[in-house]
């Protein structure tokens, strides 16, 4: 059977056991926060475990992309190294919501594995928890497997959790011994690639509190997982996933570019890669780019990882696009966004790995160097100072560095490493506003499964009376706030929007019969509840009272004016940038908007004129705005725009404007686009690779921003005499004179550097059989230093100049090494980098010519009287 084969008959079995078949969700799900990636299929079944939300379908079966590269479940380290952990893999699952339970499971696991796969009995080994006797019973009861191969095994082993809070339960795996003549129980659980786990299947009944506690869930439920990628390698008879027709065809291909044969450690390189691109393919293609944060480092991790390993297999140039037709070949059906979403994971992979190449060799330079000095002195520890140096100068991650030391047998300080990082965290903690959501995620969570429940009307009405349904300060519920104190209301109906989708929270007044509450925040923390943050501003509120809740209409006014632009904008630059444009991340309040989006390269200025005339149109034309609810099932064929990263339960709401614009919000909006006034653009910027920002406003900002614009051009025409039709005009014909000056300059600049040339020729000097130059100069910066080095060196045939100036609060040095003395081992970006040292700097780069910058322009003679010495240190 090929892959594709075995995917669609597990699908269809299940579906002939009454299961809905439904597509993967993301690697990505915003609606679970403790996850970086989807690590299983169950994950985006969670809520339906802890009854936050209730299933369409009772059975369900799917095929799920899942990352592992992080976290608890983290198989990083084994990839490529043996021949069954990946970084991205399919979990073939089947799902029961309070329907079916172990007896069904395990009775449909044997029935496919046997029965329709023809898997040998006698080689399949099933193990249970230690206290789970019932499905113990059950094995030996409904299947026909050796009762001896029915093992028991404790938590570690056959109790699954997700991560560390959330729904768990004991669980049965299935294994199959790939031995040659059978292998006894000692095999079974302890690692074996002769003996593997290919199928886990869970019962939930669990639920893992913070304080680790245990907890029944209300229904009990199944969950299980089969490794697609072991399951195929075994079905084809193979040793290794590798070896299995999932991933063969990205090793040809490697080969092909390489040249080089799938053996020893050119296999493991090649193994590493086809992972590597797998993962970063369906992530980028699921709205995740290479970033320095969160899931983004992830990725950026596991693609400089790949680089690196590309090394191995002489690849000097970017590689990986080379291998994106053949994954999108691969599972470009199973998984169609990687087809529709080519160009983005092109171009996403592309810039990384250019951008890496960049600091790779100089990075690895430094590694080399570090190494040698270890060697020298018989160490084996590198330091944790200089993998830090790496990390945050040259982009290499830890577990990068890790991987290059033990290849060298050294180990790395990261202790030392996680010191540095920790005191770089604290500085960039100080440096910013964190943002706290107030409340107790448990205590809300017992509060949700209480049946509290916060009503939103503030689509219809910006007020309303209602009953204070819950008061919560400092962690617990309380009967009554008073004068002066903070803390957390919810209401049974508000007409206040908690902060979602980019759109800030409302702030407003809550009044009760014996006080006032004054609202300054909105969140929703927990599905369902919406929670009124804020301080009593006079008398008390007690839980029950019966309150009046207004929301400030006019900030109200003004953040929906620019949530409506948001869909206006982003239906502007799908028609004038491009039709794949997604949105990356936006904030609407009440005096800006702001959008990122994928693109990798500026928006014009002619592009922005027409988008902002764009949107302007719309708003004339004064288009209803218009919503209505949809099941979300549907949304995939329809046309309209679902946000990357946001939540959506079974039924959603589309904001419609004029057909041209349909996208999924929960937010609140204008009732006609004319409502919004004006709408300018006051900036385009790039935020990350990939991801570009527009901000602007609407309304009175709108207003505001053009009376000072059109005052700055008024005071500006006034300064240089002219109208305002005049004034670029008269700019220009100063820039252009101002040019005009600065080549005269520099051209008196050359003709004085020539003089300087010929006389520090004149100052050469000998050390041993080396002729030097080494001196500081006045009057010039990097450039005229760069200058003055091009005329000295046509004239200085054998040796090594260093020069050296303090300019603009800094320090500036430049060498060079005739090609002669660079065989006998000077190497100017070393020495370059050691002279700079000493003026509170650094630098590097070839070995015939570098530069160097340092942070104390006093120490620029002290730092040139150097220059012999390290020469001469240099040659021994």
């Amino acid at each position: 059977m090929t892959s594709k084969e075995i995917r669609q008959s597990f699908l269809d079995f299940f579906k002939s056991k009454q299961h809905a078949i439904v597509p993967s969700s993301p690697v990505v799900l915003p609606t679970d926060p403790t996850l970086l990636f989807t690590n299983a299929g169950m994950n985006q079944f969670k809520d339906i475990f802890l009854g936050v939300r209730e299933s369409q379908d009772k059975r369900v079966a799917n095929t799920q992309k899942c990352i592992r590269v992080s976290g608890k479940h983290n198989d990083l380290e084994e990839v490529g190294i043996d021949t069954y952990h990946h970084t991205f893999f399919e979990m073939l699952g089947n799902w029961s919501f309070g329907d079916y339970y172990k007896r069904e499971a395990i009775s449909w696991a044997w029935e496919l594995m046997t029965e329709v796969w023809k898997l040998p009995k006698e080689r399949l080994w099933a193990t249970v928890y230690k206290d789970d006797d019932e499905a113990e019973r059950l094995w030996k009861e409904l299947t026909d497997i050796n009762p001896a191969h029915v093992l028991r095994f404790d938590e570690k082993d056959n109790f699954w959790e997700m991560g560390e809070t959330g729904p768990c339960g004991p669980c049965s795996e299935i294994h199959i011994d790939l031995t040659e003549d059978g292998c006894g129980p000692e095999l079974v659980n302890a690692g074996s690639p002769e003996v593997i786990e290919l199928w886990n299947l869970v019962f939930i009944q669990y639920n893992r509190r913070n304080d680790g506690s245990l907890e029944e869930l209300p229904f009990k439920h199944v969950d299980t997982g089969m490794g697609f990628e072991r399951v195929a390698a075994v079905l084809q008879g193979k040793k290794s996933n590798y070896d299995s027709d999932v991933f063969t065809p990205l090793l040809s291909k490697l080969q092909s570019l390489s040249g080089l044969a799938y053996e020893g450690e050119a296999a493991i390189a090649m193994r590493v890669i086809a992972d590597h691109v797998r993962t970063l393919s369906i992530a980028i293609a699921d709205g995740v780019l290479p970033s320095n944060e969160g899931r983004g480092y992830v990725l950026r991790r596991l693609l400089r990882r790949a680089v690196r390993y590309g090394r191995k297999l002489n690849f000097s140039q970017p590689f990986m696009g080379e291998l994106l037709p053949v994954v999108e070949e691969v599972m470009g059906d199973v998984f169609p966004e990687l087809r529709t979403n080519r160009d983005r994971v092109q171009r996403a992979i592309r810039a990384e790995e250019e951008s890496f190449a960049a600091t790779l060799d100089r990075g690895m330079a430094l590694f080399d160097e570090v190494v040698a000095q270890l060697n020298a002195q018989k160490q084996t520890l590198f330091p944790g100072d200089q993998a830090f140096k790496l990390y945050d100068t040259y982009g290499f991650p830890l577990d990068l560095t890790v991987l290059m030391a033990s290849e060298q047998q050294l180990s790395v300080d990261q202790e030392q490493f996680e010191s540095l990082m920790e005191q770089q965290r604290e500085r960039a903690r100080l440096d910013r506003k964190d943002a706290v959501l107030a409340g107790d995620q448990e205590l809300l969570q017992d509060l949700h499964a209480k049946g509290v429940r916060s009503a939103f009307t503030g689509y219809t009405a910006l007020e309303g009376d209602t009953e204070l349904s819950v008061i919560v300060a400092d962690g617990a519920e309380q009967d009554a706030l008073t004068e002066g104190q903070t803390g957390e209301l919810i209401l049974a109906e508000t007409p206040f929007y908690a902060e979602s989708g980019g759109q800030l929270s409302d702030h407003g007044i809550i009044r009760g019969p014996e006080g006032e509450f004054e609202v300054w925040d909105t969140q929703k923390p927990v599905e369902g509840i919406i929670l009124h943050i804020g301080k009593v501003v006079q008398g008390q509120l007690r839980k029950g009272d019966h309150v009046g809740a207004m929301v400030d209409q006019s900030r109200r006014m003004h953040v929906q004016h620019h949530h409506t632009a948001t869909h206006l904008l982003n239906a502007a630059l799908r028609e004038f940038v491009s039709s794949t444009v997604r949105q990356a991340g936006s904030l609407v309040a009440p005096d800006r908007l702001r959008f990122d989006f994928t693109h990798y390269e500026a928006v014009s200025a002619a592009d922005l004129e027409s988008i902002e005339h764009r949107v302007n149109q719309w708003i004339m034309d004064n288009t209803p705005v218009q919503t209505y609810s949809m099941a979300y099932k549907d949304v995939p064929e329809s046309g309209i725009i679902a946000v990357f990263d946001e939540k959506y339960g079974d039924e959603v709401r589309v904001v419609d404007i004029g057909g041209f614009s349909r996208e999924l919000c929960g937010g609140t909006h204008v009732g006609a686009t004319g409502q919004l006034g004006f709408f300018r653009i006051v900036n385009e910027s790039s935020v990350a690779a990939g991801i570009r920002r527009i901000e602007a406003v609407c309304g009175w900002p709108a207003y505001e921003w053009t009376q000072r614009e059109h005052g700055l051009v008024r005071s500006l025409s006034q300064r240089f005499s002219v109208s305002a039709d005049e004034l670029l005009g008269r700019i220009e014909s100063l820039v252009e004179q101002n040019k005009k000056l600065e080549k005269q300059l520099k051209q008196q600049s050359v003709a004085s550097n020539k003089e300087l040339a010929a006389t520090l020729l004149t100052q050469a000097q000998q050390t041993g059989e080396l002729t030097y130059i080494a001196a500081t100069v006045e009057g010039q910066g990097m450039d005229g230093l760069r200058n003055l080095l091009d005329q000295v060196r046509p004239k200085f045939s054998s040796g090594a100049i260093v020069l050296g100036c303090a300019a603009d609060g800094k320090a500036a040095f430049v060498a060079y090494v005739t090609d002669d003395w660079v065989e006998k081992g000077l190497h100017a970006g070393k020495l370059i980098g050691q002279v700079a040292k000493r003026a509170g700097g650094g630098g590097g780069g070839q070995a015939q010519k570098a530069q160097a910058g340092g942070k104390d322009p006093d120490k620029v003679p002290a730092a040139i009287e150097a220059v012999p010495q390290l020469l001469t240190e240099q040659l021994k």
